[in-house]
């Protein structure tokens, strides 16, 4: 790819993919109706995206550092927006939230607000001004600002440990999708991911990661939209859904009195596999209180704020300006997806519930509803599953239980769209899990390969021997991604929330008060990224070990500890010890000047 003019044709290039993909959708359902399988169907999918991801990562291949970093600097802002939000609506967006406000209701709105209304703190605190700075990843920044490799490797230590608790989500979501497209064991499909992923960004780095991750926002947002707005109409929720949220939610809350819901025994719930939950809206630790909603969307906007891959978008736009604007247009393309989430979980229980459409399954007999093809496929995949409890052969509100990861990806088949719809949102739930481990994955390598092995141990590397460096480390630490993936030690929603926490514990603070407060030093630095990463791992050790935790923070929003004994601790210490040199405290002023060249220049 010649960057300049591949960048001045983008509009031209991708509006030909976008008329290439809905040509694709309109070919499988035509042979959808000529007989084809729906396994047929699913593979083609995902192979033919994974394969249109794949050539856009050989295409962008490159051997200068200046593109495999920071893609450039040459990305326009519309299309970082793209880009961003492809990065940023992961596994958990796409395939896990709808299912967390399925199942806990309105508490799990909390995860969109803040997740949203991190981007303010990213657009106001952040990007414009670490843009500014001219630096290739987030830890570059902090041992430039404050000097010395300690600190740049505190930052390392930070980033590894929430980037990959964070990818280790995202591997899941995309071996949950192969597992079921291709018919295979989850512990398997993983490592199918894992490949795909790798061949996104192994040769062209953020360049190449970059221009996947806009053909990924057009697929996932297209395979998120499409199936909300039919089944709407199909329903009678009316063409735009998002109106009529508060009357579906209500007919839910009159359906669920209706049926007389029973709770059930411990001795039933032993039954049912692992990771199903029931079907009506259970009560959660997530709205007990306004303070658990409070708390919660206050670590998802903190921790946004702190996300090494985030940041490392706005590194790729040519300006400070750049930067801003690209953080606006990020937050609309996200904007069309989040606002989606509440309306799809609320289609898909009423889908199941209502007995006036024709999809209802309460008040059928259990035989009926497992001989129906949806169910014998989620059934399969261990993400369904029905017993008789209250010995009537009836299915009842309380004898169907779900995975939540099936919400999304099981409405289209559940709502009798046709199973083109399923192939299409597999696919648009692999590209938002890929293009969110591609950018984790990456941040990692990254800052491995550039901050500890150019920067501390040998800083006359050749640019050749860096990427060589960078992308052994994308095999070896997406390796041990999927492995973890495998074992299924936390779901992919919680996976994600613990990452953002891990993040604003380690970095939110020495990020934002190394742009705002002269005064921060090294010292101080390292106390506030050690010790609140230390301090929030504890807290949700302690917790998740059965400590009762205080001031209602939970193994959800532990970040708001550790990140309040890093604040404390990074200002004590600056505090106690020599403020930095008057160059810095220069360095810190000009940095704040939202205009001008960049402080590093070109590395």
């Amino acid at each position: 790819m010649k960057s300049t003019n591949f960048i001045d044709n983008l509009p031209k290039v991708y509006g030909i993919y976008t008329g290439g993909f809905i040509g694709f959708i309109i070919l499988m359902a035509i042979a959808e109706q000529m007989g084809m399988t729906a396994k047929a169907i699913g593979i083609a999918f995902v192979a033919f995206t994974v394969f249109i991801y794949a050539l856009i990562g050989w295409l962008s291949r490159t051997a200068q550092a200046d593109a495999y970093y920071v893609a450039g600097r040459q990305v326009p802002t519309v299309f970082n927006g793209m880009a961003t939000a492809a990065d940023w609506m992961s596994g958990a967006s796409f395939v896990a939230m709808a299912g967390g406000i399925y199942f806990k209701g309105y508490g799990y709105m909390a995860l969109l607000v803040g997740w949203t209304g991190g981007y303010v703190l990213v657009a106001s605190l952040l990007a414009p001004y670490l843009r500014k700075f001219g630096c290739y990843t987030v830890p570059d920044f902090i041992g430039t600002r404050y000097g010395g490799n300690l600190a740049r490797f505190s930052a390392v230590v930070v980033l590894t440990v929430a980037s990959f608790t964070y990818v280790t989500a995202q591997i899941n979501a995309t071996g949950t999708i192969a597992s079921v497209a291709l018919d295979i064991p989850f512990q398997y499909a993983v490592y199918i991911g894992l490949i795909s992923i790798l061949l996104c960004s192994m040769l062209g780095g953020m360049r190449g990661v970059t221009w996947t991750q806009v053909a990924q926002y057009i697929v996932l947002i297209i395979a998120y939209l499409l199936p909300v707005f039919w089944i709407s109409n199909k329903m009678g929720a009316g063409f735009f859904p998002h109106f009529m949220l508060a009357d579906e939610v209500a007919r839910i809350g009159e359906l669920e009195s209706q049926f007389g819901f029973v709770k059930n025994s411990a001795a039933d719930l032993a039954t049912v596999p692992k990771g199903l939950a029931g079907i009506t809206k259970a009560h959660s630790a997530v709205n007990a209180t306004p303070w658990a909603f409070i708390s919660l969307a206050l670590a998802m906007m903190m921790g946004t704020a702190s996300l090494p891959h985030v940041m490392m978008r706005y590194f790729t736009t040519p300006s400070v300006k750049a930067a801003r604007k690209s953080v606006g247009w990020s937050l609309f393309f996200i904007f069309l997806l989040y606002s989606s989430a509440p309306m799809l979980a609320t289609l898909s229980k009423l889908s199941l519930i209502d007995p006036n459409l024709s999809t209802g399954i309460i008040g059928k007999s259990i035989a009926e509803v497992q001989a129906i093809d949806w169910y014998q496929n989620w059934n399969q995949a261990n993400l369904m599953f029905i017993s008789d409890f209250n010995g009537n052969g009836t299915v009842e509100l309380n004898e169907f239980f779900m995975g939540g990861k099936a919400v999304v990806l099981a409405t289209p088949e559940i709502a009798g769209l046709p199973y083109v719809i399923s192939g299409l949102v597999a696919a648009g739930g692999m590209a938002a899990a890929m293009s969110t481990a591609d950018g984790l994955i990456l941040a990692i390598a990254n800052a491995i390969s550039h901050d500890v092995y150019y920067k501390i141990i040998d800083p006359k590397a050749e640019t050749a021997k860096r990427l060589v460096v960078a992308r052994v480390l994308l095999v070896v630490i997406g390796f041990a991604g999927a492995t973890i993936a495998a074992m299924e030690i936390q779901g992919i929603l919680g996976s994600v929330i613990w990452a953002f926490d891990f993040a604003m514990s380690g970095l939110f603070f020495p990020l934002v008060l190394g742009v705002w407060w002269k005064r921060a030093n090294r010292q101080g630095a390292i106390a506030g990224m050690l010790g609140g990463l230390a301090a929030g791992t504890w807290y949700l050790v302690w917790v998740r070990t059965g400590g009762s935790g205080f001031l209602g923070i939970t193994q959800l929003t532990f970040g708001i500890f550790g990140s309040a004994v890093s604040l404390v601790a990074m200002v004590v210490v600056s505090l106690m010890t020599q403020e930095p040199d008057k160059a810095t405290q220069k360095m810190v002023d000009e940095v704040r000047v939202p205009s001008g060249k960049t402080i590093l220049g070109k590395q």
